[in-house]
């Protein structure tokens, strides 16, 4: 889930969708990293950390949503609204136009925004904001019918919504005390899921990672508007 060094495992078929409870874990690990590379260069000015964050947000994770955004992009683009036509254009390894700007907007935007998070909330904020947009995917992989086989109907086995709740509720007693603007991923992800439900009747493994994009760029614009 990230390019973090971790022990080579043998891996069996369904040993990533069983580990899917766990991707709130690993959003954490990602924000207490992004959390230290802005601490660090704090003192560098709130663009210059903001810089760094960035670049460390989108190595540790491989631009993998990234490329989901920009895939959904190029799908949504080209379809005109036909279901059929958005999966066809979705398995197409190339990227055109719609990517390439979606890609070039979302990365502008979190540069953006992670400068305009209030020094009162950090480093909290930046903690919290990937844990929930994995939260997240459980969710709509949970709650909405996956498109094509994959691991998103995988997870959607594998994931009990008692545990989705479990985390929910841990992420939003933490997000009361240390960082409230976060709360308002409990509007965001059910509009998503809304979103995909209305334009496609379900979602794929491409669509959680535009989801995972959107959610940090919502929260982030959460925050950034509390302290404006």
């Amino acid at each position: 889930m990230t390019r973090l060094p971790v022990p080579r495992a043998e891996e069996e078929t369904d040993d990533l969708a069983r580990s899917a409870i766990f991707f709130p874990a690993v959003g954490l690990i990602i924000g207490v990293l992004l959390a230290l590379a802005m601490r660090c260069l704090k003192a560098s000015g709130p663009w210059i950390a903001s810089l760094a964050g960035l670049l460390l947000w989108v190595w540790v994770t491989g631009a993998l949503h990234l490329d989901g955004l920009g895939d959904v992009a190029d799908a949504f683009g080209a379809s005109h609204g036909a279901p059929e036509r958005f999966l066809h254009v979705l398995d197409d390894p190339h990227a055109g136009s719609f990517a390439i700007v979606a890609i070039a907007l979302q990365v502008t935007a979190k540069l953006v925004l992670l400068a305009h998070v209030p020094q009162s909330f950090q480093p909290w904020a930046l903690v919290l904001i990937p844990a929930w947009a994995r939260w997240g995917t459980l969710v709509w992989s949970a709650s909405l019918p996956p498109l094509k086989p994959g691991l998103g109907e995988r997870v959607a086995q594998a994931v009990s919504w008692r545990g989705i709740a479990a985390w929910g509720v841990l992420l939003a007693g933490a997000s009361a005390y240390l960082a409230a603007p976060a709360l308002a991923v409990l509007l965001v992800v059910p509009a998503i899921g809304l979103s995909w439900r209305w334009r496609l009747g379900g979602i794929t493994g491409d669509c959680l990672g535009a989801s995972i994009e959107v959610t940090e760029s919502a929260l982030l614009l959460a925050f950034a508007v509390r302290g404006a």
